[in-house]
């Protein structure tokens, strides 16, 4: 009997200490009309590291904020039409489903998604969307230097950039800390107006300096600029694939999830039929 009574007793106990913590939880610290703010609802506002001054204003603030939005809504069911207000609250609930699903789906996909794309997946896809490639803008393959206005050493400098074997390349880089800007990757394709950026004098003698295989050297106040243009490819020529290789890697990336989420979809709803959790009624 004794050992029953105090099982009750610790029941009631631990049930009056939840009762009283939910009670602490439904503590106001704020009314507007009808709507309650408590302070459960700003706890999380502050942290310890927070200055007791800066805790307060952040708070006025918080419940400044919340009164006013309390005020407008109180307004709004008042004044606006019976017929809006359902309007808005059918979008809410759409809205908020669409987070519901939209959540769900995007983490199936990021469990199940294959991120690796082949190289043959990439050729085969250019192949066989080519005439989607064309270019809109120029395309350049060049190398370049950027060298102060008296720089003592250019003329051999100029003959390293252009010959550019890989001991040259390596000597180059070994004294790049004395030079203004350089580029000796002249292997990736780069946009022109990406060059002129970079260069804005290369735009003034763009007709003389922008030819396959030249080799220019250009002055102004900033310094003097050797460039050696390896290759272009126009407007309206289709872009190389190493060019397009990042989009047509999301295009098939893309792809693959539309087809996870399309089969998402059509499975969830197989599996409601099945278990009897989704029926139709067919009006008699």
């Amino acid at each position: 009997m004794t050992k029953l009574f105090l099982t009750i007793f610790g029941l009631l106990f631990l049930v009056s200490c939840d009762y009283f913590k939910q009670e602490a939880e439904q503590v106001p610290v704020a009314r507007v009309n009808d709507s309650y703010l408590y302070e459960k609802d700003i706890r999380d506002l502050i942290s310890q590291n927070t200055s007791a001054e800066d805790s307060i204003l952040i708070v006025n603030n918080f419940i400044n904020r919340w009164a006013t939005q309390q005020l407008l809504i109180d307004q709004a069911k008042i004044n606006l039409s019976q017929q809006k207000l359902d309007s808005y609250d059918k979008l809410v609930s759409e809205y908020k489903n669409d987070l519901y699903t939209e959540a769900y789906k995007n983490a199936i996909v990021l469990k199940q998604l294959d991120t690796t794309v082949s190289e043959d997946e990439l050729q085969n896809y250019y192949e066989l969307y080519k005439d989607n490639f064309k270019l809109n803008n120029e395309l350049l393959k060049l190398r370049y230097i950027h060298l102060p206005e008296n720089y003592s050493d250019l003329s051999a400098t100029r003959e390293k950039l252009n010959r550019f074997n890989e001991e040259d390349k390596q000597d180059l880089l070994a004294t790049s800390i004395q030079f203004k800007a350089l580029n000796l990757n002249d292997s990736i394709w780069v946009k022109k107006e990406t060059v002129f950026e970079a260069l804005p004098a290369l735009a003034v003698e763009e007709d003389k300096v922008l030819k396959k295989s030249n080799f220019a050297q250009i002055q102004d106040s900033l310094g003097v600029y050797l460039v050696k243009i390896e290759d272009i490819i126009k407007p309206n020529d289709i872009a190389p694939l190493s060019f397009v290789k990042p989009t047509i890697e999301q295009i098939i990336l893309n792809k693959r999830k539309l087809e996870l989420i399309k089969k998402l979809e059509t499975d969830i709803t197989k599996d409601a039929i099945k278990n009897k959790k989704f029926e139709i009624y067919t009006p008699q």
